[in-house]
């Protein structure tokens, strides 16, 4: 096999395949005698049709056909493997020529994984900075709770709209005149100041009466879901048809020994505090680590090839539907919701989606210069956790993840976690994490399994 590269641009390249004559007719006498075994040729045994008899029940060209796409597959891998070339781009291949006794040759044009430099990633040092809770942060989370509790009480005849209230109303929208599609409701409820209208609808409503008409005059936004919409100044006519408004309970020791397990007010606030205090630490750390990460990333020496973070876009947005399903809404229901579109959802992701490819790099790349592997008993405990969240024998989930070709994805993620630890175990003065997840050894995975 002769292997001839050509760089397209930056990022892809053409890579030119020359497969020996012989290899060609081999695969051709190869595909005949396959073919000849599901073909019926009367006066012949299965398997031992000569190819020209068989040429002349399923043509030439199919023959030849079958022949070609085998080899083009077995010669990409084995080209691949040879130039130890990964793909992060669908490869595509032109036949140049597929003539019995002549050479087979064949050009690929993708994108290979790109050449990676390590940086410093051992020693990092960033600053753990923990935010010290306040009376005024214990104040708005008791506050939070006494809302939660909030009763509604129907307003007086004379009440008028105050921020916070619950009101429903009926409304007409119309641009220049003209009313549009989704524009109109009867008795909508509203909260006020949830902001779930567009611009400042709620706060043109504060002061209004049950009973009272008021003209709203609103401004879609550029970016609206519904084009026909977006960037409109539209007028909506709203008559309010009821007013409650929330009634806090008072914050003292029967309001606390009714909602929660303390008796008196300061036994639940020095709770509360002592809570927010163990999660301002835990962030402090988790920011501090990714802190680590962050910089190891910036260390690496690499340009990434624009595909893998679409590639990575087009993950995102797919798992994000799958949970939409799971939950009984679709994508385009969630998008219309959030006055989103597919473009501006991708744009959004890119950040997050390139940020996260270099992450997954840098942790494969340190995987690989540690020498870090994974054992048995840590694919076993990991297809045990699968097991326990799906509910499945984890002999099961093993035998999907193989048959489907996901056991190697699930590998890579255990490497990438610990490598991840790595790089935190070395960081400037740390000491060895003792809380990370133990590996079960296998006698213990055989009592998952047969639980």
């Amino acid at each position: 096999m002769k292997l001839t590269q050509k760089k397209i641009d930056d990022y892809n390249i053409e890579l030119t395949v020359e497969v020996e004559a012989e290899q060609f007719s081999k695969a051709i006498k190869q595909t005949t005698k396959r073919l000849g075994e599901r073909v019926t040729v009367h006066g012949f045994r299965k398997g031992k049709v000569p190819q020209k008899i068989l040429e002349q029940h399923i043509g030439k060209e199919a023959i030849l056909d079958e022949a070609t796409n085998a080899l083009l597959q077995n010669s990409t891998r084995e080209a691949l493997r040879m130039l130890n070339l990964i793909p992060v781009s669908e490869n595509k291949a032109d036949v140049v020529t597929n003539e019995e006794g002549k050479d087979f040759v064949f050009k690929l044009t993708f994108t290979p994984f790109p050449r990676v430099t390590l940086g410093e990633y051992k020693n990092l040092d960033a600053e753990k900075i923990v935010e010290p809770v306040t009376d005024e942060d214990v104040d708005k989370q008791l506050q939070a709770m006494r809302e939660h509790h909030a009763n509604l009480i129907d307003a007086a005849e004379d009440d008028k709209i105050v921020n916070g209230d619950f009101i429903t109303l009926d409304y007409t929208g119309t641009i220049d005149g003209e009313k549009f599609s989704g524009g109109e409701a009867k008795d909508a409820p509203l909260d006020i100041g949830s902001h779930k209208f567009i611009g400042d609808f709620e706060e043109q409503l504060i002061g209004a009466k049950v009973g009272e008409e008021r003209t709203v005059k609103v401004t879609f936004p550029e970016e609206y879901h519904a084009k026909n919409l977006a960037g409109k100044d539209a007028e909506f006519a709203c008559k309010i048809n009821s007013i409650k408004h929330r009634e806090l309970p008072e914050l003292n020791d029967e309001f606390v020994a009714k909602f929660t397990t303390f008796k008196t007010l300061d036994e639940y606030k020095a709770d509360v505090r002592k809570n927010m205090e163990a999660n301002a630490e835990r962030r402090a750390v988790e920011n501090q680590q990714q802190a680590i990460i962050d910089k190891a990333v910036a260390n690496m020496q690499i340009d990434l090839p624009p595909v893998m973070i679409e590639n990575r876009v087009t993950q995102i947005i797919n798992e994000l539907s799958a949970q939409l399903q799971s939950s009984g809404m679709n994508l385009e229901q969630y998008m219309a919701f959030s006055g989103m579109d597919l473009d501006k959802m991708r744009e959004e992701q890119r950040e997050p989606a390139k940020k996260a490819v270099l992450t997954d790099i840098l942790l494969e790349q340190v995987a690989r210069a540690e020498k870090i592997n994974v054992t048995d008993a840590e694919l076993n405990y990991e297809i045990s956790i699968l097991a326990q969240m799906y509910r499945t024998p984890a002999k099961q989930i093993a035998k999907y993840l193989q048959e489907n070709g996901q056991l190697p994805g699930v590998v890579s993620s255990i490497l990438r976690r610990k490598a991840r630890k790595f790089i935190l175990d070395n960081m400037a003065g740390a000491k060895k994490n003792e809380d990370e997840a133990p590996v079960k050894e296998a006698d213990e995975m055989e009592e998952l399994e047969e639980n």
